[in-house]
This record gives C-alpha cells, structure tokens and sequence, in this order.
C-alpha cells in the first residue's frame, strides 16, 4: 500500500517546551505511522523575522531536531531534513514566485497580524510578504497529499491550493486548449465577453470564490453553446487542465491552547514556558509558584478550580481520581495550593524523564544525528527534485 505524503514544519527556536509536545509532537507521532512524512526544520523561515540577527538559528536547528528525535519521531518511519538543505524549495520558490499576484501575499490574515505583533521588527521585506509563497513551496515541492494544520494556518493551505491552481492554468494545458477557449469567449457577445473575462480574473487572480459561481450561470445562460463548449468555459474558469502541482488539503488536527506557568498561552514570547528537558527540580520551582485561584487567600478560603490557571494542567495530566479529588478539595477547602500542584508535578517529570534520557543520548551523539538529517535531506531533496525538473520542464527551461 502506497501512503498518502505528509508534509509538516515547525521554525527553530531551541528546545521545545511542553506546548510544542502536546501541541505539534504528538500529533506526529501518530502521523509517522500512518503517512510518508517529512518533518522539516524551516531555518529559512525563521530568517523572514530574525534575518537581522540570525546567530542562534543553525543552533537552535539542532537542539530542535533533538527533541524530535528523543520525543520519538522515528527516521525509520518518517524523513527529517532542514529546509536550507534542500535547495529544490528555494528553486521552485522562485519559479512560483513569477506567477503569483502580489495581492495573494498581502491578503494573508497573518501578514499584518505578525507586523502587529512584531512592531520592534522591520518586516517591510520581500522575505516577510514573501513567506507564505516559500511555505507553498514547501508543500507544493513534496505535492503533499494533506498538510496538518490549526485552524489559523488553513489560509496558508488555501494559498498553496491558489498557486498550484494557477500554475495548472498556465503550464498544464494542450497547445490550443487556450486558443480554443479565447475562440469561443470572442463569440459570447460583447456584454457577456466582458463579464466572463472579469470573473475569470476575479477567481483566478483574486481568488472570489462567487465569481466562480457567476461564471457558471453566465455559460449555462449562453443557450447557443454546445455541452462540449460549456465543459471547456468551464474549465477555463476553473483553470483545469493536466495537474502538474496537485492541489494539497488542510488536515485539521486539534492544537490544544496548552496553558504556560502564567496561566496564558505557553509561549517562550510570555517567558512562562517548561522545556521538554527541564530539570526536576526547577519544574518543581515553577509549577509551585503557578498563581491560583485568587480566591483562595487563606488555606482555610474555599476555591473553583474553573477558576484557576492550575486545573488546566490537571485536564492534560490527572486522571478522573485525581481530578476529583482535586475539584472536591479545592471547593470545600480540604487541600491546599500546594497540594493540588503536587500531582502535577509529579505527572510531568515523569513524562519528561524518557525525553531527558534520550535526548542526552542523542546531544552526546551528534554524529548519529546527522546521519539522520543527512539521510532525511537526501530523501528530501529527490522528492522535491523530481518536482523541480518537471516543473522546469514544463514552463520550458
């Protein structure tokens, strides 16, 4: 049996925290065993922000890739390679980068929301406004079958779908598929020539997905076409023709909100993160001092868990006896704080302690991980090779 490709990345930013496992790990580690995967550290991406200081990038990479390996993705099972080192993607960034409308860039939501958020950052770049077409690159160079996402990266999958649409327009037709099309526009009429050309270049170049559908009732009200002339208007609109980049589908996976030390979001942004190799006794320090509920000022204050930052570790970790215990001794003020984080800490050492021990293995190791990405670009780069080649020839290089 032929498995399905699955192509995935995460940016480098040193050791991963327990967000990045619970969040993306897992999730992968299930993937590897169902799947042809390629797992993909994307320094090039991690340029589009930090291309003004790029020391730590080559070696958060690999403190990076350490933590995948000891969390278990297998290189028996899945391909792990840097995206730098596979010039394949950069090459077909390029290429792709010719026919992409600049308004397909800058109407991706993350676009100004991360110059928002960035605001100590210049990213009036090419490499900024450019990185969701190199993120389509990366998908479209291996012709991902299904892309894991969240829900906030669908619009990246969207794009991706965009471009490979319109590259099939261009480049995956017969020699008068064209002709034979713009032939029987000209015979429209005046007025419905002109419409028919305006939604095609609204669903094409601006991606309205009603123009689409305007475009069909326009050829279905043309009652002097034949069925073979409205299948080929149609197509036209469509931009079908022979697939040369298929056209990738989000895999929505469910990316849990896993709380930081704080209570929000762990992120290394917030500083309020637990890294996968943190050492006991410094979980122990900073689940100790997570606030609680602020209703509990005195041992004897009764609490809601509802209410504190604590209880959403408890859903991720404790079992349905722990969490009882929790809930009811929180209420009716039979434990303490202390006490309640106590399980926690407990329950995330020992998670971490195989990934501590693995991870140590492999920092000692070095050699044996790069054979690993060495091997995984190799795989990489013939994928993203084959693409590369068809593409060229193609366009006619």
């Amino acid at each position: 049996m032929v498995h399905q490709r699955i192509l995935s990345g995460m940016r480098p930013t040193g050791s991963m925290h327990l967000g990045h496992f619970h969040g993306v790990l897992k999730n992968w580690l299930k993937l590897q065993h169902e799947y042809d995967c390629f797992f993909s550290a994307v320094d090039l991406h991690a340029l589009t922000t930090e291309y003004a200081a790029p020391g730590n990038i080559k070696k958060d990479t690999w403190e990076m890739i350490i933590d995948w390996l000891a969390v278990g993705i297998d290189p028996k099972l899945a391909h792990i390679f840097i995206q730098s080192k596979v010039p394949e993607i950069s090459e077909l960034h390029v290429l792709l980068s010719m026919i992409t409308p600049l308004s397909w860039l800058e109407r991706v939501p993350t676009y100004k929301d991360q110059q928002q958020k960035l605001k100590d950052k210049d990213l009036s770049t090419y490499g900024f406004l450019g990185y969701p077409l190199l993120q389509a690159a990366d998908i479209l160079a291996f012709k991902s079958d299904q892309i894991p996402v969240g829900e906030d990266q669908v619009p990246h999958v969207e794009l991706a779908r965009e471009i490979a649409r319109h590259f099939n327009h261009l480049y995956g037709r017969d020699e008068d598929y064209q002709k034979k099309a713009e032939d029987l526009i000209n015979k429209l009429g005046k007025k419905p020539e002109k419409l028919y050309r305006k939604l095609l270049n609204d669903y094409q170049e601006k991606g309205e997905a009603q123009a689409l559908q305007q475009g069909y009732a326009l050829v279905k009200e043309q009652g002097h076409l034949s069925a073979q002339d409205r299948e080929r208007l149609f197509g036209y609109l469509e931009g079908r023709g022979k697939i040369i980049l298929p056209e990738p589908k989000a895999l929505l996976t469910e990316v849990p909100q896993f709380p930081g030390i704080d209570g929000q979001k762990m992120s290394k942004s917030y500083n309020n993160t637990i890294i996968l190799r943190e050492e006991p006794e410094s979980v122990e320090k900073k689940v100790r001092t997570m606030p609680t509920d602020p209703a509990r000022i005195r041992r004897t204050d009764p609490g809601d868990p509802k209410k504190c930052p604590v209880w959403q570790l408890h859903k991720i970790y404790s079992d349905d006896e722990v969490k009882d215990w929790v809930c009811e001794g929180c209420r009716k003020a039979k434990i303490g704080c202390i006490d309640c984080k106590k399980p926690l800490i407990d329950a995330i050492i020992k998670e971490q302690a195989p990934i501590r021990a693995r991870a140590k293995e492999f920092s000692e190791n070095m050699d044996t991980v790069r054979k690993i990405v060495d091997d995984g670009c190799n795989a990489a780069r013939e994928v993203a090779g084959e693409t590369l080649k068809e593409v060229q020839e193609i366009i006619g290089l």
